[in-house]
């Protein structure tokens, strides 16, 4: 009876998506089978997968290993050693399975190597050693060309970034960039990266990876924060800094300005650092807000779940609650409180902002000073290169201009952070009730505790009663 073989083929890199290099490798590989009288019940492809990095996994080596190891094949044909394995542990985990079946079979197409023998064994483990080292030298030219593309400003290739065109990816996408700094704008505001990310994933932006449901929350945030968007080059995640200090510009259009793109990653950062337990997210305008006129307990939200399309229920009410340690004393229907709220907010902010209209500061008052420390550092370190001072002397002088350097450019970050939600928040002054109630429920609610502290829902006494907004206080600060 012939021997029942599997036939593993793989390929690094297949950009045209088309699989031809391990057609070619299976074809070979069943004319050696038929030679040595083998019959091919099984083939495992790998194509487009890497055998050398250590985060992928090959699933059909995989199952190819877990069928040798059942008894459902009885050997492998490969094209070559280093198809099956680069990495030397690869080649022990199937020597083990040989070890336990002594008369699996075993072939490759390009060399004559047993590993059911000790001598096949020996010769396997040199040359995937070979293998291994091979890649290695190759990951290694690959990343230092890589790293003096970054440090020349050039880009590395691949896929256009977000708010880039396709095909060209120095080139800005228009309507892809003022998507961008639209979310940014709104992050400023006080809106949640998870809101506008449903948001893009139902108006297809962002490019979002095909098959996918859902976007993942880092993908958004990387996209509003990423440093191409001012044109800084980065490498491994870090912004790559020239000889004089300063980071290094790419060779594409920037997407904002250095203020803006501060301004949001200080947003960002200081999101990621709030108390743990507390949710940005809220459903109704005033949770939180609210508050019982006679214990002064927080009012939260609740849904009618008798409320249906078309009927004359409310919505949803303002309830105080005696599980969230109120009274229970006191309910209010909601969207007629809402209303009103918004109203006399953007009533105010209106008449704030006709008296109190006086342009911001644009400029960070002590950009002077970073740009004098930047400078200092860099003179150090070309002092070091020409000799003129000892690593020790650089080692001792650096780290205290280094720390006032960080700490200028965070002040910058927050200065501008400042800056930039005012403005978005003083934009509300131009809202009509419509479109503040058209904004995502965060937005409303940061417009809201612009103007007030708190809302105090009074009682309106028993049986059903006509809306009365004199019961309806708020507190200004």
């Amino acid at each position: 009876m012939a021997r029942k073989v599997g036939v593993y083929t793989r390929i690094s890199r297949d950009d045209e998506g088309e699989a031809l290099g391990v057609a070619r490798q299976q074809k070979d590989c069943e004319r050696l089978a038929d030679l040595r009288s083998w019959q091919v019940v099984k083939s495992y492809e790998d194509n487009d997968v890497s055998a050398f990095k250590r985060n992928v996994v090959r699933d059909e080596f995989e199952l190819m290993l877990t069928d040798l190891r059942a008894g459902l094949i009885d050997g492998i044909v490969a094209y070559d050693l280093d198809r099956l394995a680069r990495q030397p542990r690869d080649l022990e985990r199937l020597i083990e399975i040989f070890d336990d079946r002594p008369r699996l079979e075993f072939a490759t197409v390009t060399n004559d190597i047993n590993i059911g023998s000790p001598d096949g064994r020996t010769m396997a483990r040199i040359m995937v050693a070979f293998a291994n080292k091979s890649s290695h030298d190759s990951s290694r030219r690959i990343k230092r060309k890589h790293l003096e593309l970054a440090q020349q400003g050039r880009d590395s290739g691949g896929p256009a970034p977000y708010g880039w065109q396709k095909d060209d990816r120095t080139k800005v996408d228009p309507k892809a960039a003022e998507a961008i700094r639209d979310a940014q704008r709104e992050i400023l505001a006080g809106v949640r990266i998870g809101t506008i990310r449903s948001r893009w994933q139902e108006q297809g932006l962002g490019n979002p990876r095909a098959g996918t449901k859902r976007m993942a929350h880092h993908h958004v945030e990387h996209i509003l924060t990423s440093p191409r968007l001012v044109g800084y080059r980065t490498y491994h995640g870090e912004i790559l800094q020239g000889d004089d200090g300063q980071p290094i510009k790419g060779d594409w259009e920037p997407i904002n300005t250095l203020e803006e793109w501060e301004a949001v990653c200080a947003a960002v950062a200081e999101r990621k650092q709030q108390r743990p337990g507390r949710s940005l997210a809220r459903k109704y305008l005033l949770s939180g807000i609210a508050r019982c006129g006679l214990c002064k307990t927080k009012i939260r939200g609740q849904n009618n779940p008798q409320w249906e399309p078309g009927s004359k229920a409310s919505r949803y009410k303002y309830q105080c609650s005696v599980v969230n340690g109120g009274c229970g004393k006191v309910a209010r229907v909601g969207e007629p409180v809402d209303r009103l709220i918004a109203q006399l907010v953007l009533e105010e902010q209106r008449a704030r902002a006709a008296v109190t209209a006086v342009p911001l500061e644009q400029r960070w008052p002590k950009e002077d000073e970073l740009e004098q420390v930047t400078q200092d550092i860099a003179q150090l370190v070309e002092a070091e290169r020409a000799k003129q001072i000892t690593v020790a002397t650089l080692l001792q002088l650096l780290p205290a201009k280094e720390r006032s350097r960080d700490e200028l450019k965070l002040e910058r970050a927050r200065f501008y952070k400042e800056q930039k939600q005012a403005e978005a928040k003083g934009e509300a002054a131009n809202l009509s009730v419509e479109e503040f109630f058209a904004l995502p429920i965060e937005r409303q609610q940061e417009i809201v505790l612009h103007s007030l502290s708190a809302v105090i829902i009074h009682p309106a006494g028993r049986g059903r009663r006509k809306f009365d907004p004199s019961l309806i206080e708020p507190v200004w600060p």
